[in-house]
């Protein structure tokens, strides 16, 4: 029980890093694009000037979308909190799913890491095959891409 809490909260941890990763990467971006709207207005004139202050605004725009994801992102992180020095019984959000081909850890889709030798895909509750787990328990069997999946453990 104590390895199952340790691995979860080595997969918090996971996902703090990773979510504040990307939000590094996207401040960064959008420092740099406002700096470089700067000194294009300090140096351009005209048609030029309105061209390059179009392709800031653009970039802009698309960084204010990768922002509003990652903040949906940490959104979920308090609820995660709550449950990972818990072991659940059946599958929801904060829940790892160990099953006879993929282990899931149900909290934001940020990628795959390994942990114990173990590797983890991170998902999203709202992801078809969270979706599909969704309330499931130990020893269920369902199908998913045309193949037959055993649920060996949740915790």
């Amino acid at each position: 029980m104590k390895q199952k809490v340790q691995i979860k909260n080595k997969l918090y941890d996971f996902c703090i890093h990773q979510i504040q990763n990307k939000l590094n990467v996207v401040n960064d971006v959008i420092n740099s694009a406002q700096n470089s709207a700067n000194a294009e207005t300090k140096s351009t004139a005209g048609d030029k000037h309105d061209t390059a202050r179009a392709m800031a605004h653009l970039e802009t725009e698309k960084n204010a979308k990768q922002l509003a994801e990652i903040n949906k992102l940490k959104k979920v992180l308090p609820y995660l909190k709550n449950t990972k020095n818990k072991i659940l019984n059946n599958v929801q959000l904060g829940s790892i799913v160990e099953t006879n081909s993929i282990n899931y850890y149900i909290s934001s889709n940020l990628g795959k890491t390994t942990i114990n030798q173990k590797d983890f895909l991170t998902i999203s509750p709202l992801s078809p095959i969270a979706k599909l787990l969704k309330d499931k328990k130990q020893n269920d069997v369902f199908n998913f891409n045309q193949q037959t999946v055993k649920i060996i453990a949740v915790y």
